[in-house]
This record gives C-alpha cells, sequence and structure tokens, in this order.
C-alpha cells in the first residue's frame, strides 16, 4: 500500500460544565461508537489527559491494537465527529506493510488540517464549537489515497492558568482516504508525545484574562493543498 500520513484537528476551549457522561468522541458521523474509533480509556468516565509527555497524548487507548474498522473516506469530502455529550470546554506516515488498524501512530508522522479558531472581547474567548456535538471539517483534497489515523483533540483551559491544568480529550479513528490528487506532501511532521510542552502559550493560559491577544494554538501550523 502507498505510505500515507497521519492526521489530527485540535479543537481547543474554554467554558467549564458539569459532566453528565463521559467527555468522548466515540465514532464518526454515519457510524456506530466504537467501530473505527479506537476505545478510549475514559469511554465510561470523564478523566482527560493532563500529561502531554505521556503516551496517552496521542490517542488515549484504553488497550493496544486497532478499532474492528475503517471508515472510507473522500478526499474533497466533509467528515463528522460526533461528541459525548455536547463539547461544553471551551485535534505519520502508516509505513508501507501496515494499516490504520495496526499501526499505533509513533514517531513523526502527524499533521494538523484543521483548528476551532476563537474570537476575544473583554478579555475572554469564545469558541465557535462550545455546546456542539458534532464537528465537521473537509479533507485536503490533495491528500494521497491510503489509510490514515485521525485524531481529533479538544483542550479544556479553564483551570490551565498552571502548567498541567490543560485537560485533552482526545480520540482517534481509522479512515481510507480515496480520490484524492495526491499531489502535496505534509511538511513538519510532528510526534505526540513531542508536539507539545506543558508550558506552551495556547496550553497554559489564563482564557478569562488574555490581555486581548489573538488565541496561539499548540503544534504545527494547519497542513493546506
Amino acid at each position: 500500500m502507498k505510505a500515507t500520513a497521519a492526521f489530527a484537528l485540535l479543537v481547543a476551549g474554554a467554558q467549564a460544565a458539569p459532566h453528565s457522561f463521559s467527555d468522548t468522541f466515540p465514532k464518526l458521523a454515519g457510524t456506530s461508537d466504537w467501530s473505527s474509533v479506537r476505545q478510549t480509556a475514559n469511554f465510561q468516565s470523564n478523566g482527560p489527559v493532563t500529561d502531554v509527555n505521556s503516551d496517552a497524548i496521542r490517542c488515549y487507548q484504553r488497550a493496544p491494537g486497532g478499532a474492528p474498522d475503517t471508515t472510507q473516506v473522500k478526499a474533497g469530502g466533509q467528515i463528522t465527529w460526533v461528541a459525548n455529550p455536547n463539547i461544553y470546554h471551551p485535534g505519520g506516515y502508516v509505513p508501507s506493510g501496515k494499516t490504520a488498524a495496526d499501526f499505533d501512530g509513533s514517531g513523526n508522522v502527524w499533521f494538523k488540517v484543521y483548528q476551532d479558531m476563537p474570537t476575544t472581547s473583554g478579555g475572554q474567548y469564545t469558541w465557535p464549537s462550545n455546546g456542539k456535538s458534532e464537528l465537521s471539517f473537509t479533507i485536503p483534497q490533495c491528500l494521497a489515497e491510503g489509510d490514515y489515523l485521525f485524531r481529533i483533540e479538544h483542550v479544556a483551559l479553564h483551570s490551565a492558568s498552571a502548567a498541567g491544568g490543560a485537560q485533552f480529550y482526545i480520540s482517534c479513528a481509522q479512515v481510507h482516504v480515496a480520490g484524492g490528487s495526491g499531489s502535496a506532501q505534509p511538511a513538519g511532521l510532528v510526534s505526540f508525545p513531542g508536539a507539545y510542552k506543558a508550558t506552551d502559550p495556547g496550553i497554559m493560559i489564563n482564557i478569562y484574562n488574555n490581555g486581548g491577544k489573538e488565541y496561539q494554538p499548540a503544534g504545527p501550523k494547519v497542513f493546506t493543498c
């Protein structure tokens, strides 16, 4: 198979709210829970990842190995993550011979395809994704056909004024992308762990008194064709 890449989607957030169910992304729209999404360690709790240097920052998997299925998607088309519950807090190369189902996502293989940017008013941030139950984005048309790991990351920042206070809610889906031009090669690939530091300005931050500064998302820039 062709060597392809893993990609990540980032949703940062601010507003805290009561947890009625686990903060998870258990499926892609049109699939069942944990069919192509690898079951996370917090699937029965609201526990986040807080250590950016742990292996859990990659996919937060409950156990090693892949999910049962791989979802087929089209380059240039839309793909949607489904959250459980709503988003209340104001996301590598799969080597030849491996598939999305058996690749663990280690190494410098990740690039970012989307990030949810807030507006700022009165010293506070407001994220467009806050309160949503689904989040969609368009798969870059120029991606080569092949298997990918698709990682979503929701960063809760309501307690992030000190190092280790940010809360990461993560899921990884196994997808097969087809129909792309395959003309672009993502640069600046990163690893998880390794992409973040606990003191990065988008991770250690007082979101309630930001001085009107533009939010600086963690990780690499968004890849475009």
